[in-house]
């Protein structure tokens, strides 16, 4: 892991920002120091407390997901946090003095990256659709993220990441 986000009360490490967007299980991960490794190429931490993080579907959900885009040797970490912390990452690595819902983030060497979600942000937009639940988006974000990740940017590509992200909605039921 990088380092830039250890100055964010000691978040996993991040580089260079690449990607932004304008029933329970077992398991939760709702404590502020908690991290659970999935597999070993896997990390979620998560910094919030307002909105449960459901460990067990979303562990498989990532665990389907790296191999399908081909990222099964590449390590990554999914970071929740909420508005005020994206908005300082937002501010400090694009600009923006606001919150977004996700901001993705270049590793070096074999490390993929780090991918930031609000979990705020992502809870208000499930809510403010008819069809969107909380996990589903979680889902969505973190997809995206993994795309910006594996190099595809949907400003730029005309339209190529947005076909892909399409089909593997559909493929994943995100």
């Amino acid at each position: 892991m990088s380092s830039v986000i250890r100055s964010y009360n000691g978040l996993s490490g991040l580089m260079n920002p690449i990607a932004h967007r304008t029933p329970r299980a077992r398991s939760r991960c709702n404590s502020d120091k908690m991290q659970l490794p999935l597999r070993e190429n896997f990390l979620i931490i998560n910094k919030q407390r307002k909105h449960p993080i459901e460990n067990g579907r979303l562990r498989r959900f990532l665990e389907s997901l790296a191999p399908a885009l081909g990222l099964q040797e590449r390590g990554f970490s999914v970071v929740f946090l909420t508005d005020e912390k994206m908005r300082r990452f937002n501010r400090d690595y694009r600009g923006f003095n606001k919150s977004t819902d996700v901001l993705s983030f270049q590793g070096d060497g074999g490390y993929l990256g780090d991918i930031l979600i609000s979990s705020e942000t992502a809870y208000n937009q499930s809510r403010k659709s008819s069809t969107l639940s909380f996990e589903t988006n979680i889902r969505r974000l973190i997809l995206h993220g993994l795309l910006h990740l594996s190099g595809y940017d949907h400003e730029t590509d005309n339209g190529e990441m947005r076909a892909m992200e399409r089909r593997l909605r559909r493929r994943f039921q995100c």
